[in-house]
C-alpha cells in the first residue's frame, strides 16, 4: 500500500519575463495519506513550453488549508448548519482501514494502470486529448482563492449592479496521467459580489463526490469521460475503474460527474451542472465566499443526469431539462419543475441511437429539441477509435414539444441537414407563419471539439425555421458572408427568453479556441457591433444583465472575465451593452482561467437562499 510523499511536480514550464511576481498556484505537501499508487515523478524532458509563461506544479498530495470532506448526499434542513462528513467507505479510507484483500487488490490494479500509462506514452496523443493542448496557458488551472474584499476598482459601476457574479469552468485538481480533454477539469465556480459599491472575488472547487474521493486518495482515479476514453486503453481504463469500484476502493454510485460547465439559479438555489451527473447546490455566503451544500437531487425526485443547460422561463417561472443517456434506452427525457421545485414525470423520447444534446431551447409554449449527427458509438472504442462520433448518414432534425407534454405521441420532427448546434441562443413561436423560430451557432465540422480533424472550425450565427404545418425546415446565416465571425459561448436578454428578441451577445471565438472580444448582433438586420478586448488580452462568455425595470431589450450591462496573456492578470470588465463603452473594471486578486457559462444574482435573491 503505497502513501503519497512530496517531490517537485512541476509539469508546465512557461516563461513569463524574470519581473513576474507570478508564483506557482500549487504547493507539494508530505502528507500519509493513502493513495493508490506512488505517483511517477516528471522528468525534466515531460515539461511542456508554452507561448504563455508561469510555473504550475500540480499537487504530489492535495493539502487543503483547513480540513474538507465530502459534501452530505442529501440537502440539510433549512436554517441547518452545513456538516460536511464523509460516506463511511471513504473515512475508510481517509483512515488506512483498507482490508488486506482491498490492498492487495489496489497495489495489483496500481500496477496494471503504471503497465497501462507506460503502454499509453508510447503513442502520441491527438490535440483533443493531449494535456499540453487543452490545459496550456490561461486554460491551466489555478488553486482555490479565499474572499479578498474592497477590490480595485476603475470606472464607476453602475448602482443597480448589486449581488454577484458567477461563473464556471473546468479547473483539474490534479496533473493529467494521460489523455485530457479540457471539459474534463473539476468544476470551479469564480464568484463577484458587488455590495453597495464594494467588490469582493474568490474562486472555490465545487466539491462532488468524485473530487472529495480523489482527494482522499490523492490523485486522479476517475476516468475522465472524453480526454481517457478512446481507443483499446479507454476500454482498460473502464475496465481500471470498474474493478476498483467492485474492490471497494472507489465508490461512484453518488455520481461521477464534475460540476463544471453550467449555473442557474432556481428555487432560491444555485446549481451547478454538468451533463454526466444530478446537479450540485452551492451556496454563496454573506462575505461573498462559495460552499458546497451537497449533491442536490430536487429532494430524491431526480433519479437521472440532467443537461447543464435547463431552461427558466421568465413568465411562469418553471425550469425545464433534458437528460440522456450514452449506454441504455430510453436515450432522452424531457421533464420540467414548477416555481417551487416540482418535478412532472419523465417524457421518454424515443430515439434510434444516443446523441449528445448539450443545449436545446423554449418557446412560450413548446420546447425544441435536437437531434444532430454526433452521437456517441462505444463500440467505436473496440476499434480503436472515440465513442463520439460524426455520424454522416444521419439527418439533422428538431423536435417540437409542447411544455405541458406527459408523453411525446405529439412531438413533430423537422429535419434540418447538416446542421449541429452545440448552444441554442433563443427560439419563439410565429403563429401567423406556422413557425418556430430557432437561433444558434452552426458548427463545422461538428465533432471538431472531439476528435481531431484538419479543417478549420466554423461557428456561424444562423436562424432556423421549423415549420409546423409543412413539417420542413429553413435556415440562413444571419451575418452576411463578408462578415462573418465565430460566435459561440452567449445569450439573449433572459427575461425575453423564448420569446422574439431582437439582440443576442456572443463570444468572438477567434482566434479559436480563445475569445477576443463579443459581438452585439440584431437578428433582424444582421449588423454586428464588436467589443474587442485589445491586444493579448482574452476573455470568454459574455452575460447579459438586464435593468429589470426598463422596457429595452438592450437596456442593461454586459459582465466578463478578461485576461491580460502579457501581464498575466485577470480582470472583470462591466459594459454598457447598449453603447459598448467601458463603464468599469474590477482587478482580480488571481488570475481567471478561460472557462464556461455563469450566472447573476441579485441582491434580494441572495438573501431568500436555501
Amino acid at each position: 500500500m503505497a502513501t503519497s510523499t512530496a517531490s517537485s511536480n512541476t509539469w508546465i514550464n512557461t516563461k513569463l519575463g524574470s519581473s513576474s511576481s507570478y508564483s506557482s498556484p500549487f504547493k507539494d505537501s508530505r502528507s500519509n495519506s493513502i493513495t493508490l499508487k506512488k505517483k511517477r515523478s516528471i522528468s525534466q524532458n515531460n515539461k511542456i513550453s508554452c507561448s504563455l509563461q508561469t510555473t504550475l506544479p500540480f499537487p504530489k498530495q492535495y493539502q487543503p488549508s483547513k480540513p474538507k470532506t465530502v459534501i452530505p448526499t442529501k440537502e440539510p434542513k433549512p436554517n441547518q448548519p452545513i456538516t460536511k462528513t464523509l460516506p463511511k467507505q471513504q473515512q475508510e479510507q481517509k483512515q488506512h482501514k483498507w482490508n488486506l484483500l482491498q490492498k492487495a487488490a489496489a497495489t495489483a490494479l496500481d500496477f496494471v494502470e503504471t503497465t497501462l500509462i507506460k503502454q499509453e506514452q508510447k503513442h502520441p496523443l491527438p490535440k483533443t486529448s493531449d494535456p499540453r493542448v487543452q490545459i496550456a496557458g490561461n486554460f491551466a488551472p489555478v488553486p482555490e482563492h479565499p474572499v479578498t474584499q474592497s477590490l480595485p476598482i476603475t470606472g464607476k459601476i453602475p448602482t443597480n449592479i448589486d449581488g454577484v457574479y458567477l461563473r464556471n469552468g473546468a479547473n483539474p485538481l490534479y496533473e493529467p496521467v494521460a489523455g485530457h480533454h479540457f471539459f474534463d477539469g473539476d468544476g470551479m465556480v469564480h464568484a463577484v459580489k458587488f455590495t453597495n459599491g464594494s467588490v469582493s472575488y474568490s474562486c472555490r472547487f465545487t466539491e462532488t463526490h468524485r473530487l472529495a474521493q480523489e482527494k482522499a486518495l490523492g490523485r486522479p482515479v476517475f476516468p475522465k469521460a472524453i480526454g481517457e476514453l478512446h481507443g483499446h486503453s479507454g476500454i482498460a481504463r473502464l475496465a481500471l475503474y470498474y474493478a476498483r469500484s467492485l474492490c471497494g476502493l472507489v465508490d461512484g454510485t453518488h455520481g461521477m460527474g464534475v460540476a463544471n460547465a453550467g449555473l442557474v439559479y432556481f428555487n432560491n438555489r444555485l446549481l451547478a451542472m454538468s451533463e454526466d451527473d444530478i446537479p450540485y447546490h452551492i451556496r454563496v455566503t454573506p462575505n461573498g465566499d462559495l460552499t458546497t451544500v451537497c449533491r442536490y437531487d430536487f429532494d430524491n425526485q431526480l433519479k437521472s443526469t440532467m443537461i447543464a443547460h435547463p431552461k427558466v422561463d421568465p413568465v411562469d417561472k418553471n425550469m425545464y431539462a433534458l437528460s440522456y443517456d450514452v449506454v441504455q434506452k430510453p436515450y432522452l427525457k424531457y421533464f420540467r419543475f414548477d416555481a417551487s421545485g416540482v418535478k412532472s414525470p419523465d417524457v421518454e423520447i424515443p430515439l434510434e441511437q444516443p446523441t449528445m444534446m448539450h443545449d436545446f431551447a423554449i418557446t412560450e409554449n413548446f420546447v425544441v429539441v435536437p437531434d444532430q449527427q454526433v452521437v456517441f458509438k462505444l463500440g467505436e472504442m473496440i476499434r480503436g477509435g472515440s465513442p463520439v462520433v460524426y455520424d454522416k448518414e444521419k439527418v439533422s432534425r428538431f423536435g417540437v414539444l409542447s411544455k405541458n407534454a406527459e408523453d411525446s405521441s405529439e412531438m413533430i420532427w423537422i429535419d434540418a441537414p447538416e446542421c449541429f448546434c452545440f448552444h441554442l441562443w433563443n427560439a419563439w413561436e410565429e403563429p401567423e407563419n406556422d413557425e418556430v423560430v430557432v437561433i444558434g451557432s452552426c458548427m463545422t465540422p461538428a465533432d471538431s471539439i472531439f476528435n481531431e480533424c484538419e479543417e478549420n472550425l466554423e461557428s456561424v450565427l444562423s436562424e432556423i425555421r421549423l415549420n409546423l404545418k409543412t413539417g420542413k425546415s429553413t435556415r440562413r446565416p444571419i451575418i452576411k458572408e463578408s462578415e462573418q465571425v465565430n460566435l459561440e459561448a452567449g445569450m439573449v436578454n433572459k427575461n425575453k427568453l423564448g420569446r422574439k428578441t431582437q439582440f443576442a451577445y456572443l463570444a468572438l471565438a477567434e482566434p479559436w479556441p480563445k475569445v477576443s472580444g463579443f459581438a452585439k448582433v440584431d437578428l433582424f438586420s444582421g449588423e454586428v457591433k464588436k467589443y474587442i478586448y485589445g491586444e493579448n488580452r482574452f476573455g470568454g462568455e459574455p452575460l447579459f444583465l438586464p435593468n429589470s425595470d426598463s422596457e429595452n431589450e438592450d437596456d442593461g450591462y454586459i459582465l466578463t472575465f478578461v485576461h491580460d496573456e502579457k501581464e498575466w492578470k485577470s480582470e472583470l470588465q462591466i459594459v454598457n451593452a447598449a453603447t459598448l463603452k467601458l463603464e468599469a473594471s474590477i482587478q482580480l486578486p488571481s488570475r481567471v482561467p478561460y472557462g464556461f457559462h455563469g450566472t447573476f444574482i441579485n441582491s434580494n435573491d441572495l438573501k431568500k437562499q436555501e
